[in-house]
């Protein structure tokens, strides 16, 4: 029973007691009957107006505590009014601003760290997702959302079966949902442009039951770099095996009584000279590719004369050209220097240069020109009249050991490394290489250097 109603009750009680207590006589004058009932009207009168005065007090201090309660939860000011009257309000009040800075204090730290966990899951390399146990998206990241090839973000609730349709990850989750055991497995996603992925699946404790916590990893370059690692070791071993097995083969019929065969025994000695040359070349050119490769600097780097450096690389070639009939053109080549070392850029020039004179046409011609571009970068161009390369071997050419004649680059003695040599010494100067080739027309290749700093303007 509310404290109003209770007053009203007691004012009730008491019009009917006086109303009692007090009559009027046979003249018409008021008088006192029953003073015993008054002085119980005047009572419950009295109690009623503490009733109502204690009632109107408790329900200020509740509205002043509901009201600092409503502050603590809507991150207010702590320092709200509350009633201070009575020693066991002031303690109260004590108690309840320490328990309001105590969950301000848990509360921010709670943002705190949920800030800092968004912002380490969201700038992941690895794509991270979780759902829960319906299979609904409780969070994702943007690297796990590029790994899927979506444009869009990934809405909070959204099933996973609309977002993936692999079924090999759908079973992932619900095995792990399931069994409750992490798992790890390694599949390509659709629409991932064939991008290999190692996933990891482990159970996800949430208040409305036990979800998945997924992490991608992108493994596609290490995929890469071992299928490159064995396609080195397989080009490797076939480069070697042909000259080794020739070497091995006129070396035991020469051992088998053929040293006395006048007409064959000199052709037989020169053929393994031959090959072994070949298998020195092909060292050579591991040797300095793998050199390239490491990083390694023998010497700090220098300014190098573009005009010297092709001077040298056409000396160098220039009886190759006159034995296979090959014209060699020095076009126009402009004085300019840039910034790298002088044997590494004349050791690719001589690559480009000796591919354009072996694989050429009898007659043909190769010419090397320099310029400057609209950049200001050195472009230096080795061009021939050969057959040219086909379209779909030119995204390969760079790669070691890969050969667009097999057959004709072995004959004329090439290693499969010389423009895999090129491709690096003009990274390694901070360049870039590019071809153009028609079939039947020749291919021109043309490097592009930045300038020494300083000769810009020259």
């Amino acid at each position: 029973m509310g404290a109003p109603l209770r007053v009203r009750l007691f004012i009730t009680c008491f019009v009917v007691i006086a109303a009692i207590a007090i009559a009027a006589d046979t003249n018409g004058a008021i008088a006192v009957r029953h003073p015993l009932l008054l002085q119980l009207g005047l009572s419950l009168l009295g109690a009623a107006l503490m009733t109502w005065m204690f009632s109107a007090a408790l329900s200020w201090r509740i509205q002043r505590l509901q009201r600092f309660a409503d502050n603590i939860l809507n991150a207010g000011p702590d320092d709200l009014a509350l009633p201070e009257e009575g020693r066991e309000a002031t303690a109260l009040n004590q108690s309840l601003r320490r328990m309001s800075r105590r969950l301000k204090e848990l509360v921010e730290r709670l943002s705190e760290e949920s800030a800092r966990r968004d912002a380490i899951l969201k700038s992941m390399a690895e794509g991270v997702l979780a759902v829960d146990a319906q299979m609904r998206v409780l969070f994702c990241n943007q690297a796990f959302s590029t790994a899927l090839g979506l444009k869009q973000p990934v809405a909070e609730n959204m099933p996973i079966v609309g977002l993936v349709r692999d079924p090999r990850f759908l079973s992932l989750i619900s095995g792990v949902l399931q069994s409750g055991e992490p798992v790890q497995t390694r599949f390509t996603l659709p629409g991932a442009e064939a991008s290999v992925f190692e996933a990891y699946a482990a159970p996800l404790a949430i208040p409305t039951g036990r979800g998945v916590l997924l992490i991608l990893h992108d493994i596609t370059g290490l995929e890469r770099l071992e299928r490159i690692r064995r396609d080195f070791v397989a080009n490797v071993s076939h480069e070697l095996r042909t000259p080794l097995t020739a070497i091995r083969g006129y070396a035991e019929t020469l051992l088998a009584g053929a040293l006395e065969d006048a007409e064959n025994n000199r052709r037989f000695v020169e053929t393994i000279q031959a090959h072994a040359i070949r298998l020195n070349n092909i060292a050579s050119d591991l040797l300095t590719l793998s050199d390239l490769e490491s990083g390694r600097r023998d010497a700090e780097p220098g300014p190098i004369s573009i005009g010297e450096a092709i001077n040298t690389a056409l000396l160098t070639v220039e009886a190759e050209a006159r034995i296979r009939n090959v014209t060699v053109v020095r076009g126009d080549v402009a004085d300019a220097v840039v910034i790298g070392h002088a044997i590494r850029l004349e050791q690719a020039l001589v690559n480009l240069l000796d591919n354009a004179v072996k694989f050429n046409k009898p007659g043909g011609e190769v010419r090397i020109d320099a310029s400057r571009g609209a950049d200001g970068h050195i472009l230096i161009s080795v061009a021939d009249t050969g057959s040219g390369i086909p379209s779909d071997d030119l995204p390969r050419i760079f790669e070691r050991f890969y050969r667009v004649d097999r057959a004709r680059s072995r004959a004329v003695g090439g290693t499969g490394l010389g423009l895999s040599i090129v491709k690096h010494v003009v990274e390694r100067m901070e360049g870039t290489i590019k071809v153009d080739s028609r079939l039947g027309k020749g291919s021109t290749f043309t490097i592009s250097l930045p300038p020494a700093p300083g000769t810009l303007a020259a």
